[in-house]
């Protein structure tokens, strides 16, 4: 196995439409996810992104492969260990981020997060009990970029909302959410992360 310490500071991310653009070809389900997936839900660019990350299928993860022949990708097997795909191929199992290297440049790209799947059936890492359709969990922008349903990406983003841009995203998208969506953050929190400090303000009145 041949593994690097990835670069961290040779990431220039794609924007959502270019990773769009690129895998518009693809017919498996895939959303826009983290913080840009917030914003594209709220319509606006709040703040800068790092990277972008997108979550697709595990079970169909190799049609993103096929969608990029130009490019890399790493397996992210520990905080500072990526492996190149072929050499990973029996740890995918063990991890679920992917990133994506441009050798014409040496930039990352893109984040793809390989999630678990029963056919057209999201299963959240977390607690595999929690589970949508990917017909439900993928929304979209007027111009057809598709991002995750912003309370999903909350639960994902409640494991480390001590950070600063995670409490604000958790901010700015509450008022939005309608009370079936705010529901579902909140049984989904109460099984993943019980006692989790944004249950309060989904049981109160924040709108």
């Amino acid at each position: 196995m041949i593994a690097i310490e990835p670069d961290v500071w040779k990431w220039d991310a794609w924007r959502p439409e270019e990773a769009g653009r690129l895998l518009q070809d693809v017919d498996a389900p895939w959303y826009v996810a983290g913080g840009w997936a917030i914003d594209l839900f709220l319509g606006e660019q709040r703040r800068e992104h790092e990277d972008l990350e997108i979550a697709v299928p595990s079970s169909r993860f190799d049609e993103f492969v096929g969608a990029l022949p130009d490019f890399e990708f790493f397996v992210i097997t520990g905080p500072r260990e990526a492996v190149p795909l072929e050499e990973a191929r029996d740890r995918l199992e063990q991890t679920h981020q992917t990133w994506v290297h441009e050798p014409a440049t040496g930039l990352w790209r893109l984040d793809v997060f390989r999630e678990p799947n029963e056919g057209d059936t999201w299963i959240c890492r977390r607690s595999p009990s929690i589970r949508m359709p990917y017909q439900r969990l993928v929304e979209r922008t007027g111009d057809g970029l598709p991002y995750g349903r912003p309370e999903v990406v909350l639960l994902y983003k409640a494991k480390h909302s001590g950070q600063p841009k995670n409490q604000a995203d958790f901010a700015a998208v509450l008022p939005q959410l309608e009370p079936e969506r705010r529901r579902w953050l909140r049984d989904a929190l109460e099984l993943v992360h019980p006692g989790h400090g944004w249950l309060a303000r989904l049981d109160g009145g924040d709108r």
